[in-house]
């Protein structure tokens, strides 16, 4: 909205130049989000104290959450609203990419939001059923992925890491393995929203990552000096994700232990299918699984326990799923598990970054 307003002002006044460079705008969407947060979040947090809606804890969870019931919830509302308002001033609206980010962002949102509704009126730690949860899921990432599919110029090539010649053509299979990351996106984020900060930190890192890939992506010279797909447009990317940044960053002010907010299913959900969103339409799709890494490490946590518990009649591999409750239940500080996880995500996404000259 800014851009569209400001920035034909250049031919009358040179400074309004400034509002066509991507960076600036990603800085201050940045900054936009963030103060957003800091505005709106003293606010929401006493309307949701108001209304009393706080955070069901699970009865087989560890012991020491008890003492967390009751916390406000669903403060991902803040995330999303931020991320829009900073988003719809900053950048191109005139970008397809742009709206499908917030379209993803958005809807996954809402069914976060249906989701811990359900939660707080059942007062149940069981939202809605996961088959409508994931479907749900499932028919916002297919929409996107095909309009994707379907875009000219698009093409269906995937990126493997460190193989600057190898991208194969998957047809149609781009379809479903876009709605795959997508949805597994938003559910690894998910499972890791279990500690104050804990997936507020390494969400921060993933979308700063992404706001050079999509930057660089972006840029037809330096995606070719870097042998990256280059996408038209996609540079828009970085404005949204600079947005997404400033929002975590400000949540997460709130969010740090000891939380005065959880983001609730609602923040967890739009995040990560954000993530996933943006991983697709900037040509890293594979990268994603270094970037989020401690998402990945998280989601197949609980895939192996669960499925080792099956296979051996009641044997478990970690004391607790997600990974982070077995550190828990080892004697580790809840701080300490963050601030530790916060940490290996940093190396992750140095070693992502990395594959642009390892090619």
């Amino acid at each position: 909205m800014i851009y569209d307003l400001l920035y034909p002002l250049h031919s009358y006044f040179t400074f309004f130049n400034v509002f066509r460079y991507i960076t600036f705008r990603t800085i201050y969407a940045t900054i936009t989000a963030l103060l957003i947060c800091f505005i709106v979040g003293p606010w929401l947090i006493r309307k949701l104290q108001n209304l009393q809606i706080g955070q069901n804890i699970r009865s087989d969870g560890p012991q020491s959450h008890l003492t967390k019931k009751g916390t406000p919830t669903m403060g991902g509302i803040l995330i999303v609203f931020a991320v829009t308002v900073s988003t719809l001033l900053w950048a191109n609206l005139s970008v397809i990419y742009v709206w499908l980010l917030l379209l993803v962002t958005i809807g996954y949102g809402l069914i976060g939001f249906f989701d811990d509704y359900r939660k707080f009126t059942g007062a149940s730690s069981k939202g809605l059923s996961g088959r409508f949860r994931l479907l749900a899921e499932i028919i916002i990432a297919l929409f996107v992925s095909i309009v994707l599919y379907m875009k000219a110029g698009f093409g269906s090539q995937i990126t493997i890491p460190f193989l600057k010649t190898v991208l194969p053509d998957l047809g149609w299979g781009y379809v479903a393995l876009s709605t795959f990351i997508i949805v597994g996106a938003a559910n690894a984020v998910n499972l890791t929203d279990g500690l104050d900060g804990l997936a507020t930190g390494p969400s921060i890192i993933c979308f700063a990552t992404y706001v050079l890939f999509a930057y660089f992506a972006g840029h037809i010279k330096l995606a070719n000096y870097l042998q990256i797909p280059y996408v038209a447009g996609a540079g828009e990317l970085a404005v949204c994700c600079g947005a997404l940044v400033g929002a975590t960053i400000g949540f997460l002010w709130f969010n740090s232990y000891p939380a005065e907010i959880f983001m609730g299913d609602v923040g967890s959900l739009s995040l990560g299918g954000a993530l996933g969103a943006v991983a697709i339409i900037t040509k890293q799709e594979i990268l994603l699984a270094i970037v989020g890494g401690i998402f990945v490490i998280e989601t197949f946590s609980v895939i192996f326990q669960v499925g080792y518990f099956k296979m051996t009649g009641g044997k478990r591999i970690f004391r607790m799923a997600p990974i982070h409750h077995h550190f828990e239940l080892k004697g580790w500080a809840e701080p300490k598990v963050i601030v530790r996880f916060w940490i290996i995500s940093i190396l992750l996404a140095l070693m992502a970054i990395s594959t642009l000259k390892l090619r």
